[in-house]
């Protein structure tokens, strides 16, 4: 039985199966695998690679893959791939936020020297472990981030200012109506609203003082400020520029949308089946319905046409085909007419259009 406890993308320990798909830089769909429903992601990577060189006559493997495979075991791991021809497995790998402290004396010189006053995407390189570490910086968007915890470390402020004043009026006989406020009550209080805004590491709370105190780590947000709009790629390719080493990763966003599309449009999920084969069997139609999909989308976008594939069908679902039928006399059958939009798809999907002859089934 493929159906396992494990933890849903919700957060939510469901019985469940994993799907693992495979797909070209260019979104389309080369292989996909059933996995029990306990099994960690980190553990598919290299089975499936050694599975895909084994089974495609690929000649060069780059494995690109986001925050959550970066360390020192799955380094090790991949590194020691080798592909039939004997080369060896390349890869690009995020570098996890929660592990940006660790670049901090890497990162410093190349920020004073070329972030601070960019007005545009920059790129620089550095060495990290005997590997390549790429640095893109994007200085729109680390305004934007920087303006958002400014602006929530202010109104945390202003919420610890208003319990502490409410306090040191209690202290002088100030009675107010309501439940009074206690250190201890208005320090769970306001470290729960820390945590939730997941500014634990610079904004500081005494747990072990008595009295409600709190404090900036001031270092602590320069390496936030220091780390924003930045991403952070570790990757042992010789020969691609940085450029091209963040345009593949980036290309990753595209990957994921096609998890996306088998959860939505095509409804992968609930799977109401018990027996492996059916369930396999499930994913595998699943599968080639992605097939569809990304080759649809494939070719309305080199067509020009700025359709996607869900919009694109709800056009083409407009043509009917019809037979009337009067009088107990000979059936009559017509198709609706084709309009020149739809003329337009059809051409843009290199598919015919319908005839009166095409026998339509219903199923």
């Amino acid at each position: 039985d493929v159906r396992k406890f494990g933890m849903s993308k919700e957060g939510l320990i469901a019985r469940q199966v994993m799907l693992g798909v495979v797909q070209t830089a260019d979104g389309l769909p080369l292989y996909h695998e059933v996995f029990d429903g306990n099994t960690a992601e980190v553990a598919t990577i290299k089975p499936i690679i050694e599975k895909i060189v084994q089974r495609f006559p690929v000649k060069r493997v780059i494995a690109v893959a986001d925050r959550g495979l970066l360390s020192t075991d799955n380094l090790a791991d991949l590194q020691a791939i080798t592909l039939p021809g004997g080369a060896k497995l390349e890869f690009i790998l995020a570098v996890p936020g929660r592990r940006y402290n660790d670049f901090v004396d890497i990162l410093t010189p190349l920020h004073d020297a070329t972030c601070v006053n960019a007005k545009e995407e920059v790129l620089g390189e550095a060495q990290w472990d005997k590997l390549r570490l790429i640095i893109a910086h994007d200085p729109q968007v680390a305004l934007a981030a920087g303006a958002k915890r400014d602006l929530i470390i202010g109104a945390l402020e202003q919420k610890a200012a208003q319990w502490a004043g409410k306090l040191d009026g209690q202290e002088g006989g100030a009675r107010k109506r309501g439940r009074k406020l206690s250190d201890g009550g208005a320090r769970a209080r306001f470290y729960h609203e820390v945590c939730e805004a997941h500014l634990a590491r610079i904004v500081r709370v005494d747990l072990k003082s008595e009295l409600f105190t709190y404090s900036i780590d001031e270092r602590a947000l320069a390496h936030a400020r220091l780390m924003d709009g930045k991403l952070l790629l570790v990757t042992n390719t010789a020969d691609l520029a940085p450029a091209d080493v963040v345009k593949r990763y980036k290309s990753l966003a595209d990957i994921e949308r096609g998890f996306r599309v088998l959860k939505s449009e095509i409804e992968i999920g609930p799977i109401y089946h018990r027996l492996p084969e059916r369930i396999r069997a499930h994913a595998a139609i699943c599968f080639m319905a992605l097939i569809l999909y990304r080759v649809m989308r494939t070719r309305l976008h080199a067509s020009d046409t700025a359709l996607s594939p869900e919009r694109a069908l709800e056009k083409l679902r407009r043509i009917q085909h019809h037979r009337v039928t009067l009088n107990g006399a000979e059936s009559v059958t017509g198709i609706s007419t084709i309009n020149q939009e739809q003329t337009g798809i059809l051409a843009a999907l290199t598919i015919k259009k319908p005839t009166i002859e095409t026998r339509l089934t219903l199923l």
